[in-house]
């Protein structure tokens, strides 16, 4: 089998150093952020997507991404933590595992760097991200590029991730799906949008790949 993970809310929680940048890239553009706004709901969703909402035309948005950028290259990238557990369900995959990769919506600039500043690079082939100019963003469109690369079978692959973005890309692949709770997606929102099982600790997800 070949496992695909997503990196934000399945591997690391990037939680603090997301938060801290989007709300530095909207005071460089004195837009007002409610202290209490749940800003960690956007993690998972493309960086473009993000800021049209948050920014409410595609010019802000594009000026807040450019300074989201600045702080989180030098410094939100590190506000991150590996989740318990993934090293160990890494380990674990390892041994079984045809191939391993990183599949995420971030830029693959900061991606790699991530990966390799947390010593998880060993246990990945490749990693997989969006270009800075936000195309590959799209999970649809980042796992056709990942299987027809790779010369992936979309049946002898499966998807790891905690956002329906995860779960919809690889259903319209005909990948399996499997959702992570300890991230920032639902049972509900997971379930709806195409996942064939749910794990709620890293533990579990060797086991559901090679339950059937």
């Amino acid at each position: 089998m070949h496992f695909l993970f997503d990196l934000d809310g399945t591997l690391t929680d990037p939680k603090e150093g997301f938060v801290k940048c989007v709300r530095f890239a909207l005071s460089k553009l004195e837009i007002e952020c409610d202290p209490d706004i749940a800003l960690e709901s956007y993690i998972g969703p493309p960086l473009h997507d993000t800021f049209r909402q948050l920014c409410g035309n595609e010019k802000s948005a594009e000026i807040a991404i450019a300074h989201y950028r600045k702080r989180y290259s030098t410094t939100g990238l590190f506000e991150n933590e590996v989740y318990d557990g993934i090293r160990e369900c890494l380990d674990q995959i390892l041994k079984s595992a045809k191939s391993i990769h990183v599949v995420t919506s971030k830029p693959t600039v900061f991606s790699e760097r991530i990966i390799k500043h947390f010593e998880l690079d060993r246990y990945f082939d490749r990693v997989f991200g969006s270009n800075l100019d936000g195309s590959l963003s799209d999970k649809t469109e980042l796992l056709d590029h990942v299987l027809s690369s790779q010369g992936i079978p979309a049946e002898d692959a499966v998807m790891i991730g905690d956002r329906r973005f995860d779960m919809i890309g690889a259903k319209n692949h005909g990948i399996k799906a499997l959702g992570v709770l300890w991230g920032y997606g639902s049972a509900k929102e997971l379930k709806s949008a195409g996942a064939s099982g749910l794990c709620v600790r890293p533990g579990e997800i060797y086991d559901q790949v090679y339950a059937n």
